[in-house]
């Protein structure tokens, strides 16, 4: 007995040590805002999506109880990708050390600390993530919208002026009114594309569909809730050819307040032509149903590809019923592997999942993906439970859309493959109409 309570001893001193009172409190200055500068800044400061900002200690400290419980509950910061499935390099997680420094923080009295440990802090250009852009293209006035009802689509075609081919390495949106702004697409249309050819330049429009016309268009950079700005790896860029056009789509909710906005977009061009030339692609479903009060309803989209691609990042998109949704590949070999699993989708937080290592995916290869919808009552974010829900634009239809950026191979006009240094310069797969 007497061994035993030695052996236990010997065990449990360093543990007692660590957990003993002499330890040096947790201050925010120097254990705590470090977490926040490199996990939360990025959303929680004036102007971005975040409700407040945690810059300061007089910042954060009004919020310590809703901080603790966010962390402990994995809600904040928002990442819903299931870490079993796929290594993404935008990963936001907290590790299970950051998760305790903040709850220790919380409960030992939130204390602020010496001055002399505050980090210096994190510099970011007013207005913008991506940093200082190249270039903003502004709609040339702004757009009113009323306080209640529901607002078409509205549609912006401007000129980008451009005599020389643009290569984009990142893109960014910047509602001007977020109260009021859904989400913003913004599509290239080439030069003699009869794509909205009758579309007067900066003035806003309404179409039933984007299949008007011509189909020769592409996806630049999109702002859901909660996304991210595109952002390419140097040696990545999107395309915008000479004399191309940008229109802008715009999707407006009223709030009972009347208001007015102006969205703009920043481009940051690639400092020489890529190696690799990105475009988004997507699986999608146009054709389901999902019963009044079904609590988990399962709707499906594929895509088989008609040549090989590599896949950089994914972004599921869906309304306020999405409930879960997962990205399969299917190989010709019959093989498959889970891309991505999000077993808590959020409309407000609609991520972008970048791969830490890009994957080929091989002519043949077909992208199943699988979303689940909550139309019952237990749903908070449910407008209508009593009613059937189909495809439709507006938020209080659904949509079952999953994007994903990819390259692929370019040939130049003989059909032979580009090549620049060791690597390959690539092109976007056929384009095509995403509603």
């Amino acid at each position: 007995m007497r061994r035993i309570l030695c052996s236990l001893a010997v065990v449990l001193t360093p543990i007692l040590a660590w957990a003993g009172v002499d330890r040096p409190p947790v201050t925010f200055n120097k254990d705590v805002l470090p977490i926040l500068q490199r996990n939360c800044q990025g959303c929680h400061r004036p102007g971005e999506a975040a409700p407040m900002p945690l810059l300061t200690y007089q910042d954060a400290r009004p919020w310590i109880k809703a901080i603790r419980d966010a962390v402990l509950q994995q809600r904040m910061p928002p990442w819903f990708a299931d870490s079993q499935h796929g290594k993404f390099a935008n990963d936001r997680s907290l590790s299970q050390a950051e998760i305790d420094t903040l709850v220790a923080w919380v409960d030992g009295g939130a204390r602020e600390g010496d001055a002399a440990d505050l980090p210096p802090p994190r510099e970011f250009v007013k207005g913008w993530n991506i940093g200082r852009p190249d270039l903003v293209f502004e709609m040339p006035r702004e757009f009113h919208v009323p306080d209640s009802g529901t607002i078409q689509y509205q549609y912006v075609v401007i000129p980008t002026g451009f005599t020389g081919d643009r290569w984009v390495q990142m893109a960014e949106i910047r509602p001007g009114n977020r109260a009021l702004v859904h989400h913003v697409m913004v599509y290239l249309r080439e030069p003699g594309s009869k794509w909205l050819h009758w579309a007067k330049p900066g003035e806003p429009f309404e179409v039933r569909s984007l299949r008007d016309g011509s189909r020769r268009f592409d996806l630049l950079v999109g702002f859901v809730p909660g996304s991210v700005p595109q952002m390419l790896k140097p040696g990545q860029a999107k395309l915008i050819k000479a004399g191309s056009d940008l229109v802008f789509e715009l999707h407006y909710t009223a709030n009972g307040k009347a208001g007015t906005d102006r969205t703009r977009m920043g481009l940051i061009f690639a400092k020489e032509p890529p190696v690799e030339q990105v475009s988004t692609i997507w699986a999608k479903n146009r054709v389901f149903v999902i019963p009044a009060g079904a609590p988990n309803h399962r709707v499906d989209a594929e895509r088989t590809l008609d040549h090989d691609v590599t896949l950089l990042a994914l972004l599921p998109h869906m309304h306020l019923r999405g409930k879960s949704v997962q990205y399969r590949a299917v190989y010709p070999t019959g093989e498959s592997q889970i891309l991505l699993d999000v077993p808590r989708y959020s409309v407000n937080w609609q991520l972008s999942y970048y791969l830490k290592e890009p994957l080929l995916l091989p002519k043949g290869t077909r992208i199943e993906c699988t979303g689940y919808f909550d139309n019952s009552a237990n749903n908070p974010n449910n407008p209508n439970s009593a009613v059937a829900v189909r495809y439709g634009k507006q938020s209080q239809d659904e949509m079952m859309v999953c994007l994903m950026d990819v390259t692929s191979r370019r040939r130049d006009e003989s059909g032979a493959s580009i090549q620049k240094g060791d690597g390959e310069v690539l092109q976007r797969p056929s384009p095509e109409p995403p509603d």
